[in-house]
């Protein structure tokens, strides 16, 4: 008889592997609540149009589409900026503004699976809608650098750059939204040679080459040559100076940008300003990035709304964290096990059990009916730090024993102040 598995591309996340995920989701959410963050909870499954309005002709094609009972079509999300786009024109429409919204949870695409690269995966999504200024870029792209700090997480980068550029040049030079969307998609994968073969201008292959290949000494030293490169296209220079206001802001904040990329592009088709990426040495892939996107409220029949986010992969990151050996700061808690002598002991036991509960001690309760010598073989192979013993004996006299499976030492402790015992270390 053949074992099920999961589904190619999905997994079962177990032991460390559970306990990384949760953790850094729980960073997240403590992240979003420090930058006032509201968390909102969407649909995994959305109608499909929704879904596919503005994700990308790459991202499209590998959405999980089905029809449902009621022969509507529909998908499992691929991300969540849709999501909550639909959610700021119907719900949240009169809400006053910025919306700071944050969300988390599952997300799909029909990946090739490969390493940090899964077919189900895990976001923490933010965004802030309603302000177009430089200091709300800022503010998103520092939440970024927060979330990645307070994870533990050593030498990330962040990497910048402004889509706006390169549509400001595509435009000017006559090409229309359907060819920028691919030249930008190849881009964005480095397919460089493929993408400036897309491009019938040899002028605006000229001034994009000049884009790829240019290098600067910093970060505002590319900026500065980003300037005199685009000379003459005048959204492309406005964008310029637009990446130029939200890097002197986030770095003056105390943020450190390692890279400005004048030729950087991401793969979803609503960015109109600034984009960014996150990485770590131990990780070619990129563990979040977002960006501005000024037109989608609209595309779901919304207001003119400005706004930008970002997704980060809690996979990702706690890949990052495996590969950096980060530890998880977390408050130590001590285990416990509770283990009846005798059958008549077990309503007490059990009554002890909830009582350490009660006072914030994570107690099991022995439910194999095991002798108390096997009992306390199994806790010491599951690494619990004490055993209460409950015997007749001690009971009468209101009193448990009280066993440190880590010092091995024991002593008979009042029922009353076992909770406080525990925490001063036992016996």
């Amino acid at each position: 008889m053949s074992t099920f598995q999961p589904v190619r591309g999905m997994r079962d996340l177990i032991a460390e592997d559970a306990e990384t995920l949760s953790y850094v989701i729980g960073k997240a959410r403590e992240t979003a609540q420090l930058f006032g963050f509201k968390e909102v909870i969407t649909p995994v499954v959305e109608p499909f149009e929704l879904l596919s309005a503005k994700s990308g002709e790459e991202i499209r094609q590998r959405m999980f589409i089905f029809d449902d009972l009621g022969g509507r079509k529909v998908s499992l999300r691929p991300e969540f900026t849709a999501s909550i786009a639909r959610l700021t024109t119907t719900t949240l429409k009169n809400e006053p503004k910025p919306l700071r919204l944050f969300s988390a949870g599952s997300v799909y695409r029909y990946d090739e699976p490969q390493k940090g690269r899964y077919r189900e995966f895990w976001q923490a999504n933010f965004e802030l809608m309603g302000s177009g200024r430089p200091e709300a870029d800022a503010e998103v792209i520092l939440l970024a650098n927060n979330l990645l700090k307070n994870t533990g997480l050593k030498n990330f980068a962040l990497k910048l750059g402004h889509v706006g550029v390169l549509k400001g040049i595509m435009t000017q030079e006559g090409i229309d939204d359907k060819a920028q969307n691919a030249i930008l998609q190849k881009m964005d994968k480095k397919e460089y040679e493929t993408a400036l073969a897309l491009v019938d201008s040899e002028n605006c292959r000229k001034i994009l080459r000049g884009l790829i290949e240019l290098k600067g000494a910093n970060v505002f030293d590319t900026v500065d040559k980003m300037k005199t490169q685009v000379q003459g296209y005048e959204k492309a220079v406005a964008a310029v100076e637009n990446l130029e206001a939200i890097l002197r802001l986030v770095t003056e904040s105390g943020c450190e940008i390692e890279v400005v990329d004048p030729a950087f592009a991401r793969g979803l088709e609503y960015y109109t300003g600034v984009i960014f990426e996150l990485y770590v040495p131990q990780l070619e892939i990129a563990l979040g990035g977002g960006g501005r996107y000024d037109k989608l409220i609209e595309v779901f029949g919304g207001e003119s709304t400005p706004a930008v986010g970002m997704a980060t992969g809690i996979d990702r990151i706690a890949l990052a964290m495996q590969a950096q050996k980060t530890r998880l700061q977390k408050p130590t808690q001590k285990r416990v096990t509770v283990i009846p002598i005798k059958e008549e002991q077990k309503a007490e036991a059990l009554k002890i059990a909830q009582m350490l509960r009660e006072a914030g001690l994570p107690a099991e309760f022995e439910v194999m009916g095991r002798k108390m010598g096997k009992a306390l073989e199994d806790a010491d192979k599951r690494k619990v730090d004490y055993a209460v013993i409950v015997g007749e004996r001690e009971l009468k006299e209101g009193k448990v024993v009280l066993k440190d499976l880590v010092g091995r030492t024991q002593a008979e402790v009042n029922i009353e102040t076992l909770p406080s015992k525990i925490r001063e270390n036992g016996c």
